[in-house]
């Protein structure tokens, strides 16, 4: 009768266990994605794997410690290097040239009926929001840092205008520390009110998207904000770059936005913690393309405006590790629902990364992850004359990169507007409106002096790479010339590689029924994706304003 209720009573502490490790087991994590507009793969832990570049003097310690408690990839890209689009494959997990009008940036409309994996969870019981820019399903348009229900930003959205918003607090008798904590103030408060909202024990869904990487900054801020000296970047600027005073302290300002958002990422951390949530977060950190305003950066298939930062961490993830694995962001929406233990729609074009996240290798984890695809239909609408795109279609391995110009008679970065006649641009203009001339280029001080220095031996081939028309091949050996300076695509030692990359590259666009091979890409070449520019729109050729 004893060992009968011994047993008995074994069996039922057995039970309890058991119930409570299914239950531990099957408790769906949290995901805080942090996500900087306008940040490509600049962060200091980078530069510990690759010294000698720009990463040496920025300065991410929350970022490198998620990368390494976490994985951190070495060959993250986006599907397009242009906000909207890269947002519409990151949120769908398809190509960008899948998601309709939401494969352009203004003029963009989502289309309800293609999945996205926030709404998904949000279906299936987690509590999710925003704070800035989404462009999420939900979100009008012209309200593409909130205006719907998931937005919470009642703290403030000053962090958005970082350098600006502290300068100011500085000349007005603030100390640099006590500026910037009045910033930090908001992304903290921000956050706080969407944790508050949810449901007690339900799992969360957030997404932090400041815009502050974003041009414009203040000139000089990254030094007098972060302590950033532009002369450290003398000799180590890209080969693409003019290394000169004016573009050493716009880059250095660039890096000081980068550090504001690695500071913010810090508080969220923070905040995880006070909840007693960290250990039951998937954390993700990446930027939406490369750098605004500097060649070879946003709207660009080369390697600074398609390869970004990314890291992630959190429960399920064997952390201390690097991969070479290639990835494209919208690899991360069937990762996010695969980690919820929610189905991943056949739509999806994209693949979760959780047998990359789960394995114990470093170096190649995925045999089958040796390339990502990338893409550029149209960025800034009024670049050419009838609304034209600029499509782009790209393929980057290890050892080489393809890129196809689809059409090459067009302007890449927009036309050349007001560079002849009487009526130049002045340093002002190109430092501050970004559609006085190339316009899929943000004005910037590096696009004043590239632009009016235009015809000096040393700028004159920068110059004529970056807003050039460019050929319909391009091809890149990423080992020799890691700065993709030198078209190698009429080398004929080069064209077997040529021709495998190229196949390669259509039998993806094919599989996945890219409408840019379809009767010679009619879906973009037409209104609404192309055509007239609207009476509402400014036109480039207009006279401007005081001329």
């Amino acid at each position: 009768m004893k060992s009968m209720s011994t047993a008995i009573l074994m069996a039922a502490l057995l039970g309890t266990v058991v119930s409570s490790l299914s239950a531990a087991e099957t408790k769906r994590p949290n995901i805080l994605f942090a996500f900087a507009d306008d940040w490509g793969k600049q962060a200091s832990i980078y530069g510990q794997l690759e010294p000698g570049g720009i990463n040496d003097v920025v300065r991410t310690p929350n970022f490198d410690q998620i990368a390494k408690q976490g994985v951190l990839f070495k060959n993250a890209f986006v599907n397009a290097p242009s906000c909207t689009p890269c947002r519409s494959s990151l949120l769908s997990g398809q190509y960008f040239w899948r998601t309709g009008r939401g494969a352009i940036l203004r003029g963009a409309v989502w289309d309800p009926t293609i999945p996205s994996y926030p709404l998904l969870l949000n279906d299936a019981g987690y509590h999710i929001g925003q704070t800035y820019k989404v462009w999420s399903p939900g979100t009008p348009v012209d309200a593409p840092y909130g205006g719907n229900k998931y937005a919470y930003e009642k703290a403030g959205g000053a962090f958005n205008q970082f350098s600006q918003r502290a300068t100011a607090l500085v000349k007005k008798g603030e100390t640099v520390e006590q500026a910037k904590q009045e910033l930090f103030d908001q992304v903290r408060g921000n956050f706080q009110a969407f944790l508050n909202a949810r449901n007690e024990g339900a799992p969360f869904c957030y997404w932090f998207g400041p815009t502050n990487v974003h041009r414009k900054w203040i000139a000089g801020s990254g030094k007098e904000l972060w302590n950033i000296n532009p002369d450290d970047l003398r000799g180590k600027m890209p080969a693409f770059m003019p290394d000169v005073p004016v573009v050493r302290q716009d880059l250095a300002d660039y890096l000081g936005e980068i550090q504001a958002f690695d500071a913010a990422l810090g508080i969220l951390v923070e905040e995880l913690k006070q909840a007693g949530e960290l250990d039951n977060t998937i954390i993700v950190v990446s930027g939406d393309h490369g750098p605004p305003g500097f060649p070879e950066g946003k709207c660009n298939l080369y390697d600074f405006g398609t390869h970004v930062a990314l890291a992630i961490a959190g429960p399920g993830v064997t952390g201390g590790r690097v991969v070479d694995d290639f990835t494209i962001l919208p690899d991360l929406a069937p990762t996010f629902l695969e980690a919820a233990g929610e189905p991943i729609p056949k739509v999806m074009t994209a693949k979760s990364l959780w047998p990359v996240l789960k394995s114990d290798n470093e170096g190649l984890v995925d045999p089958a992850r040796t390339a990502a695809f990338t893409g550029r239909e149209r960025h800034v609408e009024m670049a050419r004359a009838g609304n034209l795109p600029y499509p782009m279609r790209g393929i980057q391995t290890a050892d080489y990169q393809l890129i196809i110009n689809f059409r090459p008679d067009r302007w890449p970065l927009g036309a050349p507007y007001h560079l002849d006649g009487d009526n130049p641009p002045t340093k002002d203009e190109l430092t501050n409106q970004t559609v006085v001339t190339f316009p899929d280029e943000d004005a910037s001080p590096t696009k004043a002096y590239m632009v009016l220095h235009r015809d000096d031996p040393a700028v004159k081939p920068l110059f004529e790479r970056n807003y050039g028309k460019r050929p319909r091949i391009e091809l890149y050996d990423l080992k020799k010339d890691p700065a993709q300076m030198t078209n190698v695509a009429d080398d004929p030692r080069y064209a077997k590689v040529q021709a495998e990359l190229t196949k390669r590259l259509i039998d993806e666009l094919e599989a996945s029924g890219d409408p840019r091979l379809i009767e010679d890409g009619k879906f973009f070449e037409t209104p609404p994706m192309a055509g007239p520019l609207p009476d509402d729109v400014p036109k480039p050729n207009r006279k401007r304003a005081g001329k």
